[in-house]
Formats: C-alpha cells, structure tokens, sequence
C-alpha cells in the first residue's frame, strides 16, 4: 500500500479526537456502564472497524482489506485473553467499581502510545532485515508452546511489573482513592494515588501483551498502516468489553488453546515467509527455486476465524457440562468482576 502523509494524519486526528471525546464523557461522570451503554458503545467501534476495512478493501484492494480484518481479528482475540489480567489487576486494587472504566480508559491510551512506538520500531526493523521475521516467527512458537502448556493457569500467577514496583517505592502515595485524581495534595504534599497506580499497571501490562500481539500481526501483514489501524480499532472497544462479557470469560476454557494455535499457526506462516523471501531453495538449471510455500492471506482469514469460533463452541458446549468446580481447575478460580 501506498499511503499518502495526510491519510496518516487524518488518522492520527480522528483516532486523537475518538479517545479524547471518549475520555471526557468518562472523565466527567465516573460511572459502571450498563450493559446496554456498553452494547452500544462496543457496536458503534466494530461497526467503524468493519466500514474501515470495506473502506480499505474498495480503495486499495481485497489483499490489503483480507489483511486488516485479519489483523484486527487476531488482535481482538488476543486482547480478550487480556481481559483476563485486567480483572486480577482491577481486583488487587480493590479499584472502586465506578472508577474502573475511567482506569481502563486511560490506561488504553498509554497502551495505544506505545504500541504506536513499538509498531514504528517493527516496521523499521522489517523493512531494513528481512531476517527479522525469522525472529518473530520463533519468537510466536515459542510464545504458543508456554501459553498451550499453561492453559488458563497463568492467570493467577500475575506479579506487579518492575516499573510498577519501582514508582511504588519510590514516590510518596497514598492509600486512599480520591476520585479519578492521579495526584492529590495530603498536608500540602503532593502525593500519588492509587489511580496513579492502577493505571500505569494497566498501560505497561498491555505494552508486555504487545511483545507477541505485534510480531502476531506483522505475519499478518507487513503494512505499517494496516497493523496501527488493526490495533487501534481493537483497543477502542476493549474497554466496553471489559464490562459486556463478564462471566463469559469464565465459560472459555479453552481459549487459551485456541490463541496458542493461532500464534504458532502465525509463527510458522513467518518463518515460511522468511524462508521465501530469502530464497532459501534450490537452483534447478541455472534458476533458484523457493521451496518455501507462502500461505495465502485469505487462508490465514480462514484459520483466524475458524480456531476462534471453533474454541468459543467446544468451550461453551464444555463448559456448560461442568460443574463449578471443574470450570476452576480449567481456569482458575472464579472471581468477581467488580468490587464492591
């Protein structure tokens, strides 16, 4: 694809003045959404992805269209693994539960600014060593072996990242919550807030999940533009996720399974494309012959879109067979989506 500087910028404008808009509704009125102000919000982002990637499609092709909702796909199933992580982080805070969406909200903001970074660093990267897609490639198996062999039981086992403990140590906080401030003033000392806490824990968290969702994409598509849009429309309707699902994330025991798949699915597709691209074949009169297959993009759609239906189904359909106690050992205890 061939993007002119002011679609970027357009882009960048329109994503800018979404978040900001989004922001401020929160901001003003700190609430628990219901679940028909996140069915709609949650409608109103999937309806903008779809009509983006139809845009994408009419104006630069059925490739680069596959490829975007491709790439939206994967990171929208990868961000609902999240989801997992976001309830643990939310209940160790005790984060009051009118205050959680504002958290979550600024929280994917930071996310979204560094995965833009992470993303422009990728693509440099890529165009300048092909070889790096061997890296991602591996990187991805690797990634699906250690997530297939945990299952659900990760979950549990989450720990407060360095940057977080070290901002914990180091700056004056206070234990109280005071509104969505992130900063306050106790006896004329500024101070941090548990706000201040819970949102960075939230904006570093996805930076962490970034290390496999980015490389997960790039085997999707190779276009800087695609991959930011993909993540941005995925993030944008995170939040009202969050709140939508609820015990449903319970009920997919084995989703974990089914993302693990993907990524090794993904992680083969690079190394193959590396292996293409690099012409590692065999010479048959005088001509290099690849022997390395490239997968179709519209077959990796396929892939994408089977594995993730295939698993919600067999994870329903077992799930309901299950008694509680089952559903635990499959992915952990039980827990509450909001404080009280």
């Amino acid at each position: 694809m061939d993007v002119p500087t002011w679609v970027w910028m357009v882009t960048f404008a329109v994503t800018a003045v979404i978040f900001t808009f989004d922001l401020a509704i929160v901001g003003r009125r700190p609430h628990e959404p219901s679940m028909k102000e996140a069915s709609l919000y949650l409608s109103v982002y999937v309806g903008m992805a779809i009509l983006f990637g139809l845009g994408v499609w009419f104006t630069a092709g059925s490739t680069p269209g596959l490829e975007f909702f491709s790439g939206w796909l994967v990171e929208y199933s990868l961000s609902i693994d999240n989801l997992f992580i976001f309830i643990i982080i939310m209940s160790k805070f005790a984060v009051p539960r009118e205050l959680q969406q504002y958290a979550l909200m600024v929280g994917i903001v930071m996310a979204l600014v560094m995965r833009a970074i992470f993303i422009a660093v990728g693509a440099a990267a890529i165009e300048n060593f092909s070889w790096v897609f061997y890296l991602f490639g591996i990187f991805l198996v690797w990634t699906a072996v250690k997530l297939a062999k945990e299952g659900g039981e990760d979950e549990d086992e989450y720990e407060e990242n360095k940057l977080v403990l070290w901002v914990e140590k180091t700056f004056p906080a206070t234990k109280d919550w005071h509104g969505k401030s992130a900063i306050t003033k106790v006896d004329g000392k500024r101070m941090i807030t548990p706000m201040f806490i819970v949102i960075l824990t939230l904006g570093t968290t996805d930076l962490l999940f970034a290390l496999d969702s980015i490389p997960a994409i790039f085997g999707i598509t190779k276009e800087p533009y695609l991959v930011l849009t993909a993540n941005i429309f995925a993030l944008m309707g995170l939040r009202q996720l969050y709140f939508l699902i609820g015990g449903l994330l319970e009920r997919l025991i084995y989703l974990s399974y089914g993302l693990a798949f993907l990524l090794l699915f993904i992680g083969v597709k690079l190394v193959l494309h590396a292996m293409h691209t690099n012409e590692l074949g065999f010479i048959n009169n005088g001509e290099n012959i690849t022997w390395a297959p490239e997968i179709p993009i519209w077959l990796s759609l396929v892939v994408i879109v089977g594995t993730l239906s295939l698993t919600a189904v067999i994870s329903l359909w077992a799930s309901a067979r299950m008694s509680r106690e089952q559903q635990d050992a499959a992915t952990g205890p039980r827990r509450e989506w909001h404080n009280d």
